[in-house]
């Protein structure tokens, strides 16, 4: 392959295949699809019975999740796809679907603090496994993973695991797409070339095709790199860098980044504790003993909060 063509050319995301997992199951009839897949013995739910609760920048980690949709009144699905085995994506779904729980409650303006117990939708957390591993374990515990040698663990938390297998449902022609285009991505480079292979390919074999056939363009610009969210956040990181070094010149270029970190940690724990009042409706002393604030930092924030509130 000629090196200069492929460096000037569009290349593929990162990110790619969770663009395409997005984009795919934004639309109603692949939703329902995917939730049939899941529940084959709900003949009853239909596309307007369903509606995406995923959840974006819980908090200051930027944390969000690929997917996440409630069936009626009655169902939480919190869907993540995954190419690399991690044991931390038990944790990253707890948060999501403590996120998400909160959301609803929230809404609703339901009293967590009455002597009755309140309805909320059942949690149920999956993950699409799109890699290839040997060991294929049914469910992933956040207990067994973490406190395996703990006799009780006040909190668990069960992820389901779905990997490849010759069912032919949306799911399976999903993780086929994937394998596909990390075989593209190793034969032609992260170009548009294999984007354009991989989408001939899986028409070719019927996978995700009414799909394909109608959203090439799109899927053709979701699976380039133009101003995605890993491009931001790696340009947003560097520019902090960049400030962080400038102003260590006139002390040291360590001392600056030492004082760069400590203004994001700072910036981090004041969003929580904006968020935590915001979403939870905590008090302003509530919010900062929840994130260990002590008393002599504890004007700071404050007066952080009124500037930003007086902004809006």
């Amino acid at each position: 392959m000629d090196t200069n063509a492929m460096n000037n050319e569009p290349k593929a995301k990162h990110t790619a295949k969770d663009s395409v997992f997005i984009d795919l199951f934004a639309i109603p009839k692949y939703l329902l699809e995917l939730y049939q897949t899941l529940h084959p013995e709900d003949h009853k739910t239909v596309e307007t019975d369903l509606k995406i609760t995923t959840a974006k920048c819980i908090l200051a980690g930027h944390i969000y999740n690929d997917l996440g949709f409630m069936a009626g009144d009655k169902l939480i699905m919190l869907v993540e796809a995954q190419s690399t085995w991690s044991p931390n994506i038990v944790i990253r779904l707890l948060i999501y679907v403590a996120q998400t729980l909160n959301n609803y409650v929230t809404e609703r303006k339901i009293l967590l603090y009455k002597d009755n117990k309140v309805h909320f939708p059942k949690p149920e957390l999956y993950v699409i496994y799109t890699g290839e591993r040997k060991v294929q374990p049914e469910y992933l515990s956040l207990k067994e993973l973490f406190f395996p040698d703990e006799v009780n663990c006040d909190i668990d938390v069960k992820v389901h695991m779905i990997y490849e297998s010759d069912t032919g449902d949306i799911i399976q022609q999903y993780i086929t797409f994937c394998k596909v285009l990390t075989a593209q991505i190793k034969l032609h480079g992260p170009t548009r070339m294999a984007i354009k292979e991989t989408l001939r390919i899986c028409r070719d074999k019927k996978v995700l095709m009414a799909y394909l056939k109608e959203r090439e363009t799109e899927i053709m610009d979701i699976m380039t790199t133009l101003f995605d969210q890993d491009y931001i956040t790696d340009l947003y990181g560097r520019e902090r860098e960049e400030r962080g070094i400038e102003k260590g010149i006139e002390k040291g270029i360590e001392k600056g980044i030492e004082k760069g970190i400590e203004k994001g940690i700072e910036k981090g724990r004041f969003e929580s504790f904006f968020n935590l009042m915001h979403n939870l409706k905590l008090t302003s002393q509530q919010a900062l003993d929840a994130i260990g604030v002590s008393a002599s930092e504890r004007e700071k924030y404050l007066k952080m909060l009124s500037e930003v509130t007086s902004r809006k």
